[in-house]
């Protein structure tokens, strides 16, 4: 097949809506799990939760291999971006879960001993920015935020990339190999579905598909999704995954899905490398609102926990009140616009203090992307 453009404007904003549908899945999942909503098919709201997630991973492996294939940043540029888009999110999340979470106890009338991350925040903090929770054996998120971990995951493949990526000869080796080292079991285990969108990028890049067929490809990875739900396939491959030698010698944690996780990854990348190629043009009619809605993700996808766990104590929820799952649903939409508004959407602001700090630490990278001095 002849090369084409790995990404059209039609796809990419079909990616992002994708991004942002995952990002309400998340939501719904938690609004279940939370007590937020409670009603005979609630159970339901939970079974594209962690589909969504996978669906994140592959499509961060997709654009950062796009980005770096196509724009070709240096490694600077690399790093600066990277860090800019977690810690604009990250850093103001955690500090309002940590100042939440006191103020939480402080109301219970409990002692903040209780809780061993609020007696050392000037220790948890920190091991938090540095997305450490699941390496090896621990299994760490901040408080009221559990969606974190999925954070400790992309964080480290970033790294592993840009090492990789930028990184040349034995000093790539090295530094590739003591990445992999701190990562530990879990994140090794995940990190075949971040690739995935890597993979997917570069043999998009390189091959077409007829329109009929792409259409008709798409239709089947929806088709196959609903069948991985009905068919409760996910609980048989976590138990065959659980029943691995290594998984009973590691807590495997968030990564003991992985098995169901591969699988769902390949229903995300046919879906994905279909849609690539199906002609969904009406996309672009769409393209103001779904970008809109897409730049609030990743403030959506972290903070509406911290949303929902302050929420009761807020106000006189009942959780079987449909005009409180509405209430709920609009203080979530509310936190996430004006939080999104001093983050997200100012992430490009973050960029600066990142820049400074490759100057005080006077590293010089070739205009080529090569390896950082």
């Amino acid at each position: 097949m002849g090369a084409a453009p790995s990404l059209d404007r039609a796809f990419s904003i079909y990616l992002d809506l994708v991004r942002f549908l995952a990002a309400l899945a998340v939501v719904a999942m938690h609004f279940a799990q939370l007590g937020i909503l409670k009603a005979p098919w609630a159970g339901q709201l939970t079974m594209l939760g962690r589909e969504a997630v996978v669906a994140f991973f592959v499509l961060s492996g997709f654009v950062i291999a796009y980005t770096t294939h196509q724009r070709r940043p240096t490694a600077r540029d690399y790093v600066v971006a990277r860090c800019a888009r977690l810690y604009s999110v990250a850093l103001p999340v955690l500090l309002l879960a940590f100042a939440a979470a006191a103020l939480q106890h402080g109301a219970g009338g409990m002692d903040l001993s209780q809780d061993y991350r609020l007696t050392r925040p000037y220790l948890y903090i920190p091991f938090h920015l540095l997305f450490l929770g699941d390496v090896w054996t621990l299994s760490e998120v901040p408080p009221l935020l559990a969606p974190w971990w999925s954070l400790n995951y992309e964080a480290w493949y970033y790294v592993l990339f840009g090492v990789v990526s930028y990184m040349r000869g034995a000093a790539r080796l090295a530094v590739g190999a003591l990445v992999l080292a701190i990562m530990g079991i879990k994140l090794w285990l995940l990190l075949p579905v971040w690739l995935s969108g890597v993979l997917l990028y570069h043999w998009q890049a390189r091959h077409t598909m007829p329109r009929t067929l792409a259409r008709i490809g798409w239709v089947l990875s929806i088709a196959l999704l609903a069948a991985y739900e009905l068919s409760n396939a996910e609980l048989q491959l976590r138990l065959i995954g659980r029943s691995w030698t290594l998984a009973q010698a590691f807590p495997l944690g968030n990564a003991d899905r992985f098995l169901a996780d591969y699988a769902v990854a390949v229903i995300v990348c046919l879906n994905f490398a279909c849609a690539r190629h199906a002609g969904f043009e009406v996309m672009i009619r769409m393209a103001r609102p779904i970008r809109r809605l897409a730049s609030y993700t990743f403030t959506l996808y972290l903070s509406h926990a911290l949303v929902l766990a302050a929420w009761p104590a807020l106000y006189p929820h009942h959780a079987a009140s449909p005009a409180d799952w509405i209430a709920a649903a609009v203080a979530v939409a509310v936190a996430t616009w004006v939080l999104g508004m001093l983050t997200e959407q100012r992430k490009d602001s973050f960029r600066a203090p990142f820049e400074r700090l490759f100057q005080l630490a006077g590293g010089k990278v070739a205009p080529s992307g090569g390896r950082l001095e």
